[in-house]
């Protein structure tokens, strides 16, 4: 089994409710337990926020900020090498008036954002997974960007160039709509578009092709008895030449693109369908199923994490199981332990909900942002 990531001390000052609080994990990892409004989705979203250096739940930076505070800090200390090497601190600051964010890895501030995203490696099971299944293609697209962004530099960095092309486009697309450009200014970006997308579209294929056999069987393994698929939908995922396809679709959407202002084509609008027995999960699936199916994703994450670093990422449990029976969440856990289970940390509202395969792990409650020993 490979090494664990271990997160051993995490400082919070201002980030939601979280005032001031600064906590010594160990190991193994915590169960904390608190009513809801307390703070417990927050300290998991925090901690997470120094992988991806932004909200897992959509929120911008600022709105991260305590009520009245300037800003908010993060810093961590924690064991990320493979190899069971030293320790390392990241911490990160905000400041509301200016919305500056300020990363530091070992004390040297760090210039660009992707140098050190990533650097915390965790896997987050939430209650809001389920939009993954029934919400909006954008999810899904996501879903696989964060995934791959977080176990491939190559993919990160056409992502980054495929947004900043595709704004550029769009914005040209609106000055030729207005009359005060032309298609020649949209035409320009169309090169780097099809470049950079045709390696989003490939690593996204290519992940989803090697892991949809997992996905199956993660999901019948958790109880389901329907067939499980999951497949890539891209219409230049089908060509043999992806970037080329991309290109002429660029070119031949243009005069439309010019009339809605956008580039309605490429990978920022394919999708991750998923289905059960031939019918979109989506639409026909019950909240049971969708569950399912959503923590089989956050299972792929988490190997491809694990492959990607050599390394166990931390699970950050958001009460994972409150709409799941016992012996489903039984069987969930059994996957996670087979799989590997890294440093694990649980937040509960009630100490009745750790399950009994977790009850190992040491307790702490959290009031009012406030993390203490627990009673």
């Amino acid at each position: 089994m490979s090494a664990g990531a271990w997160l051993r001390r995490i400082a919070f000052r201002d980030f939601r409710n979280l005032a001031k609080t600064t906590i010594e994990l160990p190991e193994a990892g915590l169960a904390i337990i608190g009513e809801n409004g307390q703070g417990k989705t927050n300290l998991l979203e925090g901690i997470y926020y120094m992988q991806v250096l932004r909200s897992v739940r959509g929120a911008r930076d600022q709105d991260l900020v305590r009520f009245g505070a300037k800003g908010f800090h993060i810093r961590y200390n924690a064991h990320t090498d493979p190899g069971g090497g030293g320790s390392h601190e990241l911490s990160v600051g905000f400041e509301s008036a200016a919305k500056r964010k300020k990363i530091s890895i070992d004390g040297s501030v760090v210039t660009r954002l992707s140098d050190a995203f990533g650097s915390l490696p965790s896997v987050i099971f939430s209650p809001r997974d389920i939009q993954m299944i029934a919400g909006p293609p954008s999810e899904r697209r996501r879903f696989l960007d964060l995934v791959l962004a977080l176990s491939s530099r190559r993919y990160l960095r056409a992502l980054q160039l495929y947004r900043a092309a595709l704004a550029r486009r769009n914005a040209a697309l609106r000055d030729a709509g207005r009359g005060t450009g032309n298609d020649t200014a949209a035409a320009v970006w169309e090169p780097a578009l099809a470049e950079h997308g045709a390696t989003l579209v490939c690593e996204r294929a290519q992940w989803v092709r090697e892991r949809a056999g997992q996905f199956s069987a993660l999901t019948i393994a958790m109880g389901e008895a329907g067939e499980s698929l999951m497949s890539y939908e891209s219409a230049a995922a089908r060509d043999s030449d992806p970037r080329a396809a991309l290109a002429i679709a660029f070119e031949k959407h243009r005069r439309l693109d010019i009339k809605r202002g956008m580039t309605h084509q490429g990978p920022h609008r394919d999708d991750l369908e998923l289905t059960l027995d031939g019918r979109e999960l989506r639409i026909f699936g019950s909240a049971g199923q969708q569950r399912t199916a959503a923590i089989a994703l956050r299972m792929l994450e988490g190997g491809t994490l694990r492959s990607a670093r050599q390394l166990e990422p931390l699970l950050l449990l958001d009460d994972p199981f409150a709409e799941l029976d016992a012996r489903r969440s039984a069987r969930i856990l059994e996957l996670l332990r087979n799989a590997g289970l890294g440093q694990t940390v649980l937040v509960v509202p009630r100490e009745s909900d750790i399950p009994s395969e977790l009850m190992e792990l040491e307790r702490r409650t959290i009031s009012g942002g406030v993390v203490g020993a627990a009673t």
